[in-house]
């Protein structure tokens, strides 16, 4: 499954915006609705995809 940047980015600012949440805490709230244990784990899995070009 490839991540969704957009859908990830949206929530995000949803959750830190209207939820008051720090943005560490939206991201990490965005993540793991797409499956990521974190915001961390997201990010990682984005960067070896770019490096290696493809799906693990």
């Amino acid at each position: 499954m490839i991540p969704d940047i957009d859908a990830f980015e949206e929530r995000a600012a949803i959750a830190e915006y209207d939820g008051g949440l720090s943005r560490s805490e939206a991201e990490d709230l965005a993540a793991r609705a797409q499956g990521f244990a974190d915001a961390d784990a997201y990010w990682q899995w984005l960067a070896d995809y770019v490096v290696t070009r493809r799906l693990p």
